[in-house]
């Protein structure tokens, strides 16, 4: 196995393409998260704090396309259902630029009475124009969904209504950017069941760790984060609300990172997408795509339990 992995390492550097990162982290404190009064400024952060980094990265690489990265629910605003919102996001671009945010996303129906919602990823174009959706598909159990619900006689989730659940990994091709798999928060640590098929050239997990505080939390998930990225030999970039958010080539080098309980951004380069590591996980670990509710398992395709 060593001999294997100084022949991995020692292979030419795999190129990548004309995009430049840019990782946002507003470390905004859990408990302050969702005041309604904290809404704007929160926002406002986020905007102030992209529109200053992306004209940056445009400057420094003008023939590359500026992709920016917010942690999971990092909008207070429904971004793909606001039309507001999301001009004032789209304003903090630069021309080309593309948004990758995390926001919750709501389903009406055609009463106006709310059906679903969902943790969701939101691709925004400097337009305006919501460009592709991911959906989260495995939820924690007692934070986003209760298991055995309507047998229990508790209710831990914040809320009125459970988050619903997406249908799984699938990779987003937007235009003039390469194909990515979407990874929200502990999404990233099932082995074996992050990269959907067919393969995507990168990987982004956004996250929102300010759960854990500043404790050995966030470095535990960042490090499962980095194992991904070595076992399907393809960069992961990954921002979180409050740190650690960073970026990892294709053999789990990290290089660029924002530390942990800071605000602030980070550009790097796209780094190109290598070779998997052979059999990252025997698919037979994994259960089905639709695993009993009576387990406490909510998940899409891909595999992994909660």
């Amino acid at each position: 196995m060593g001999g294997f992995g100084l022949w991995r390492l020692d292979a030419a550097e795999p190129a990548g393409p004309p995009v430049q990162l840019v990782l946002v982290q507003g470390n905004v404190p859990q408990e302050v998260k969702w005041r309604p009064e904290e809404r704007m400024p929160i926002f406002q952060r986020y905007l102030e704090l992209t529109a200053a980094a992306a004209r940056d990265a445009a400057a420094a690489a003008p023939a590359s396309r500026v992709v920016v990265v917010w942690p999971e629910t990092a909008s207070p605003f429904l971004l793909a259902q606001d039309p507001e919102a999301g001009r004032m996001a789209a304003a903090a671009l630069p021309p080309g630029a593309m948004l990758l945010a995390g926001s919750v996303r709501a389903d009406w129906a055609a009463d106006g009475t709310l059906r679903q919602v969902f943790n969701s990823l939101v691709a925004l174009d400097a337009s305006a124009r919501v460009a592709g959706i991911y959906d989260k598909a495995h939820l924690v159990p007692f934070g986003e969904y209760m298991p055995l619900s309507g047998l229990l006689p508790i209710r831990l989730v914040t809320g009125g209504m459970d988050f619903s659940a997406g249908p799984g990994p699938m990779a987003l091709a937007l235009p003039g950017l390469p194909p990515f798999g979407a990874l929200i928060c502990y999404e990233v640590i099932f082995s074996g069941a992050v990269a959907p098929r067919p393969r995507p050239d990168w990987l982004v997990n956004i996250t929102n760790d300010g759960w854990f505080g500043i404790s050995a939390g966030p470095w535990q998930h960042l490090a499962a984060a980095r194992l991904r990225a070595v076992e399907e030999g393809l960069p992961l970039v990954r921002a979180a609300q409050t740190g650690i958010s960073a970026v990892f080539d294709a053999r789990g080098r990290r290089l660029a990172a924002i530390p942990l309980g800071r605000m602030g951004t980070a550009t790097l380069a796209l780094p190109g997408a290598g070779a998997p590591t052979p059999s990252p996980a025997p698919a037979w670990l994994s259960p089905p795509c639709s695993a009993s509710p009576a387990w406490g398992w909510r998940s899409g395709c891909g595999g992994g339990w909660l």
